[in-house]
């Protein structure tokens, strides 16, 4: 998905507020926004939102020396997250449709996302979402998939919302009755916002899961593909694909055969998918003939 202009405001004010997690020194602050707007002013506006977010958040670890300025309330949301799994557990098991009410709490764990929510209301998320109906829903072809599908390719989002994938995960896992051949798991290979790193996914005990591989997708450059050599291979390979939150939902818009999850938080992403802010997604990217499974 290529930015917009709501786009580059929204860049510099992420850019801001990561500034002030690190630092209280306002000429600090001012000289990160006057980088970050001169790289904006220089590169093609036509990338995709994340990869723009990518550039500004390195020039913020640059200056002030902090690598990852989340770190601490990546913690803390995973933290927090993993003090209710036991209940969330025991909701999901309790529920008519096990796996729509783990899915429907993985897109209401995608409200932990500081670059457009600055204090996520988690449990008051929760409860909206499962009380409500998805803006879009293609839940039924999820549902018809997951019991026969082989390999699984689920590109992860937020800390703390990982929790969540993994309640998602084990759930699929036990409506099948038996484990997926192999799931890939994929986080940031960098700290940028509090997107999820191997760090995080390791925290919370991903790797618990039957036939797991931890992956790693970097947006160092202006084209994905050509960072992440194995991302074609991956699609090829894996028969059930999910992409959680927007920033996934950014990147991979315009590829085939994958699920995006997610809960609509800014208004370029609720334009594009032409539902309102707020509203809950599970959208379906269906093959456009039986040959085609990836496009660039």
């Amino acid at each position: 998905m290529k930015a917009q202009l709501d786009c580059i405001v929204c860049v510099l004010r992420q850019a801001l507020r990561a500034s002030r997690k690190v630092t209280e020194d306002e000429e600090i602050q001012e000289k990160i926004l006057r980088r970050a707007m001169r790289e904006l002013l220089e590169i093609d506006w036509r990338n995709t939102p994340f990869y723009m977010s990518y550039r500004v958040h390195r020039i913020v670890s640059e200056i002030t020396g902090v690598n990852d300025p989340y770190k601490i309330i990546k913690k803390q949301s995973n933290d927090y997250v993993l003090r209710l799994y036991p209940k969330l557990k025991e909701f999901i098991n309790a529920s008519r449709d096990p796996l729509e009410t783990a899915v429907k709490l993985a897109i209401a764990g995608n409200v932990i996302d500081f670059a457009s929510v600055e204090k996520p209301e988690i449990e008051n998320t929760i409860k909206r979402i499962l009380a409500g109906k998805l803006a879009i829903n293609d839940y039924p072809y999820l549902k018809n998939k997951v019991p026969t599908a082989r390999r699984l390719l689920f590109f992860a989002d937020n800390a703390g919302e990982i929790v969540f994938d993994k309640l998602l995960l084990e759930t699929m896992i036990k409506m099948r009755s038996k484990p997926f051949e192999r799931i890939t798991f994929v986080v940031k290979e960098e700290p940028i916002i509090n997107d999820a790193t191997v760090e995080d996914a390791i925290y919370i005990r991903i790797n618990s899961l039957p036939n797991i591989s931890l992956k790693t997708i970097s947006y160092r450059g202006r084209n994905l593909e050509e960072d992440n050599p194995d991302l074609e291979k991956w699609f090829l390979t894996h028969d059930l694909i999910i992409s959680k939150g927007q920033s996934n939902y950014e990147n991979f818009d315009r590829y085939e055969n994958i699920f995006f999850i997610l809960l609509v938080k800014c208004p370029v992403v609720a334009r594009d998918l032409k539902v309102n802010i707020g509203d809950t997604v599970i959208k379906y990217n269906r093959p456009r003939s039986p040959f085609t499974r990836f496009i660039r």
